[in-house]
């Protein structure tokens, strides 16, 4: 799905109308991303660690690694030119970005090199090979066929917004329309759980995360989905609020973080049982949750505010190290310090050497 790069995220991510195409999608899956100056700058949708190394990608198929706690940034090779709107690494060596035109780029050196594993035409073919041609009579299969047929005619045209990697062979992405897909080897087969998932009007899929065995799904419209089998099946868990939630993080004791659209956060207590609210002044879009290695989460403002999760009181404080900027996602770094990401580029907070 090309279009204007950052417009498209803001409208898939924030609901924003979307521009014209401007290009076949190929050529952007095959033009290399450009070198650009003062990459730390640009346009960045998410960061993560690999090991020690922080890990941010963003616009026009930028990313860039930092391996000084996020005092100071290169970019490396890339070979596409599409905006990247996710990445997760499971091991310090073994990681994985996502972005449009159903683009799935793999690295195996720590963030260094990468290459293409998957694109959106590839994806799509996937989904309808996944419907049985004789699954005719079968109301529901005859909605995923014309689901799978309707990926196929539009080849490419599908972004990817979240990817989750248990370890290295086994992994989730996600996105735009409910596209999702599987792989337990590592990014060399993908397969298709657009079936295992009861999202007939084919929402957006914003965030994914998992725990165990368990995998949480969080999109638009209040969709959140969850399975309990390591994706063998997912089930459909109401939510307190009907608008787009874009930030997940389980807890270690069961509970799940859900937080979205116009400050809403929410906790799931209870063995899931219990919707919880969290209290604060936010009005804007919670877009990232994270869990800090001392076990504290916290919840970033899509205007640069910081909100730490206080469990006994339900409330959301607000952090002094407001970052400032825009932000879309954030990490810590190995010396805990923070790091932010956004439309501004990056920003660490925390440290004595803050800008």
């Amino acid at each position: 799905m090309i279009r204007t790069a950052f417009c498209l995220v803001l409208g898939l991510l924030f609901g924003s109308p979307l521009s014209a195409t401007e290009a076949p999608v190929e050529d952007f899956l095959q033009r290399p991303a450009i070198t650009v100056t003062d990459p730390e700058r640009a346009v960045l949708i998410d960061v993560t660690r690999a090991g020690q190394r922080l890990v941010a990608v963003g616009a026009h198929g930028l990313i860039i690694v930092s391996d000084d706690d996020g005092r100071s940034w290169h970019q490396v090779p890339v070979p596409v030119s599409v905006t990247l709107t996710a990445v997760d690494f499971p091991t310090p060596s073994q990681g994985w970005a996502v972005g449009h035109a159903g683009s799935v780029l793999h690295s195996s050196d720590g963030g260094d090199s990468w290459h293409l594993q998957l694109d959106g035409e590839t994806a799509a073919q996937r989904v309808l090979d996944a419907v049985p041609a004789e699954s005719a009579e079968d109301p529901a299969q005859r909605r995923l066929r014309r689901v799978a047929e309707r990926f196929v005619q539009d080849g490419a045209d599908k972004p990817l917004l979240a990817v989750h990697f248990s370890d290295a062979r086994h992994g989730i992405v996600a996105g735009a329309f409910g596209l999702i897909l599987h792989t337990a080897d590592g990014g060399e087969t993908w397969h298709s759980w657009v079936d295992r998932v009861d999202n007939p009007e084919g929402y957006h899929l914003y965030a994914l995360a998992g725990q165990g065995s368990r995998i949480y799904m969080a999109g638009e419209q209040g969709s959140l989905f969850a399975s309990d089998d390591n994706g063998g099946s997912f089930h459909r868990l109401q939510t307190p609020y009907e608008g787009s939630y874009f930030a997940l993080q389980p807890g270690g004791n069961g509970d799940l973080l859900l937080a979205g659209l116009r400050g809403n956060a929410w906790r799931l207590a209870d063995q899931g049982h219990q919707w919880q609210r969290l209290n604060s002044d936010a009005q804007g879009t919670l877009v990232a949750a994270y869990r800090l290695a001392d076990g504290q989460d916290l919840l970033a403002e899509q205007n640069g505010r910081l909100l730490q999760v206080d469990n006994p009181g339900a409330r959301l404080q607000l952090l002094p190290q407001a970052a400032g900027v825009p932000v879309s996602a954030l990490a810590q770094a190995g010396d805990g310090g923070l790091v932010v990401v956004g439309s501004r580029g990056v920003k660490r907070l925390g440290g004595s050497d803050d800008q």
